[in-house]
């Protein structure tokens, strides 16, 4: 199986480290910042910030294993990790919205004093590390790299929590109400949590090999039928991705073709094109599947088996389009 072109994954990496090195760097100084002014919102964007520099960390890291080749043992390579590493960032980014709530009702109940100036002047070059940090990861977004857009997920939350951080010391500056800044904090964690449940959402049934949401099996075999003549009986249909590469499998009943190379070819330039499956292996058969694996998902296959005769041959065929 051919790797996809290491490009885009080049950029991807380039990207997700500079804004790794950005994010560092401002979280340590939101840490200096958030002790001399005694703001807890900059000390809680700042571990807001922390998470944020392990979650690209580990997408650079899985981005880096992806790109290894296939070998025996891994017969796709690494691309998988990509999806287990956007899990995680998903799951940690739920964890880090219930730590944000907790301390928003602790702070809520027991205001502090806060040094309104310094907390502005950092949480303003926060505000701008952020928007660099963000702007680097959304040029990275590669046909919806799912890892990409985990470790943007993270720095759009911290972009947020930058622009609460800014208009709260505006607030305390000028009313000295400190409450607004729990207030702010709750806003933010709600924006975040939509996104990292949808993320986690994704990810999860991408990591059990679910079918892709853009696919629909049954409409996927009418059409096949239709478009191709010679296609009878669509069946054992699997279709899964790995990374950003879908891949399929699955039977089909044919009128013996004159050009059997041809057909396979066409029923391949269609998933590719109609369905973006980039590599599909193709069982071509001239009588009914009595094969035992073809009733996994078809019911009607069991049916049909039953009613014919045992005079039938198999051909064997795996396509690979690419």
């Amino acid at each position: 199986m051919s790797v996809r072109s290491l490009l885009p994954e080049d950029r991807n990496s380039r990207r997700l480290l500079l804004a790794f090195l950005v994010t560092v760097v401002f979280m340590v100084a939101e840490v200096i910042g958030g002790m001399i002014s005694g703001s807890l919102a900059l000390l809680a964007d700042a571990g807001h910030m922390l998470t944020d520099a392990a979650a690209l960390l580990m997408a650079l890291t899985a981005v880096r294993f992806a790109r290894r080749k296939a070998n025996a043992r891994h017969t796709f390579g690494y691309l998988r990790l990509t999806t287990m590493a956007a899990f995680v960032n998903a799951s940690a980014l739920l964890l880090i919205v219930v730590l944000i709530l907790w301390e928003a009702i602790r702070r809520f109940m027991t205001p502090e004093p806060v040094l309104g100036g310094t907390m502005l002047a950092i949480a303003i070059a926060g505000l701008f590390a952020n928007l660099l940090a963000f702007w680097l990861l959304h040029q990275g977004e590669e046909k919806g790299n799912i890892n990409v857009r985990a470790a943007a997920l993270h720095v759009m939350g911290d972009l947020l929590g930058s622009v609460g951080a800014v208009g709260a010391a505006l607030i305390i500056m000028y009313t000295g109400w400190t409450p607004i800044d729990p207030i702010l904090s709750v806003l933010v964690s709600c924006l975040v949590l939509r996104n990292a449940w949808g993320l986690l959402r994704e990810s999860f049934h991408e990591l059990l090999e679910g079918t892709p949401q853009e696919i629909d099996i049954d409409k996927l075999r009418k059409d096949l039928s239709l478009t191709i003549p010679e296609v009878r009986n669509v069946h054992h249909v699997h279709v899964w991705q790995i990374g950003e590469q879908r891949l399929m499998t699955l039977h089909t009943q044919v009128i013996p073709p004159h050009d059997h190379d041809a057909l396979l070819g066409r029923i391949q330039h269609y998933l590719s094109e109609k369905y973006k499956i980039g590599h599909a292996t193709i069982q071509i058969e001239y009588g009914v599947c009595e094969m035992y694996d073809c009733t996994l998902n078809d019911a009607a296959a069991i049916s049909a088996a039953s009613g014919q005769g045992h005079h039938h041959h198999h051909g064997h065929d795996h396509g690979h389009h690419h």
